[in-house]
């Protein structure tokens, strides 16, 4: 059986490979970049990217992540990390039906009420040079976030810090990877203590510490 994950570490691979780690599975990795990031795509020498004919054999959307798990190809990084988890079982999976729907549910949640807003602090609080940052932005996303973390803040303190369950899941990883897009505004971690709290136990787990490792030593 063999495992293929198709993505950089810059992207939303990161979540599979996290995962991944924290199953302790073995895969195989496509360093697969993003088309736009390349000046000329065409040029002799050229990494494998988005467009390039052999991946979109695997994805022919044109976009990573992506994986090819012994012939079996799938796309969308939560998406992914949910057939893992599920297939691989373990404290990480859903225990049953109900647990499974959570876990869909905080998934879906994540990345249509904050993912959007957080990658907008990302990129025009850090990311960006100063010249390409747009203030309205980062103004909308502080003005649209503060419900969402309010709702996650209750659900961590009711769940003895977790998304679900009581215990760290696939469902932990999945919103850990998008709440954690916020991070250059600290204002919204200071008015949610329990999401600061969960994001750093996140955060302090070797899989992830070996997933950014990866990442921190990849061209930006």
């Amino acid at each position: 059986m063999t495992l293929t994950i198709y993505g950089c570490y810059r992207s939303r691979a990161s979540r599979n490979i996290w995962l991944a780690n924290e199953l302790g599975l073995a895969f195989t990795h496509v360093p697969v970049i993003q088309v736009y990031r390349l000046p000329d795509p065409n040029a002799p020498g050229a990494p494998m990217h988005t467009q390039s004919p052999e991946f979109l054999a695997v994805n022919p959307k044109g976009q990573i992540p992506a994986i090819d798990d012994d012939g079996f190809k799938l796309q969308e990084s939560l998406a992914i990390n949910l057939y893992l988890a599920r297939k691989h079982g373990g404290p990480l999976a859903p225990k049953d039906a109900q647990e499974e729907g959570l876990a869909v549910m905080w998934s879906l949640w994540a990345s249509t009420a904050v993912e959007s807003h957080a990658l907008n602090i990302q990129y025009h609080m850090a990311a960006y040079p100063p010249e390409k940052r747009d203030p309205k932005l980062v103004e909308a996303a502080l003005a649209a976030l503060p419900g969402p973390f309010a709702a996650l803040d209750k659900a961590l303190a009711e769940g003895g810090g977790f998304v679900m369950g009581g215990r760290f899941t696939v469902a932990d990883i999945n919103v850990a990877e998008i709440v954690r897009y916020a991070k250059p505004a600290a204002q919204l971690f200071e008015g949610a203590p329990h999401v600061k709290a969960w994001l750093d136990a996140c955060h302090a787990r070797p899989a992830f510490q070996a997933m950014w490792t990866a990442r921190d030593a990849e061209p930006a």
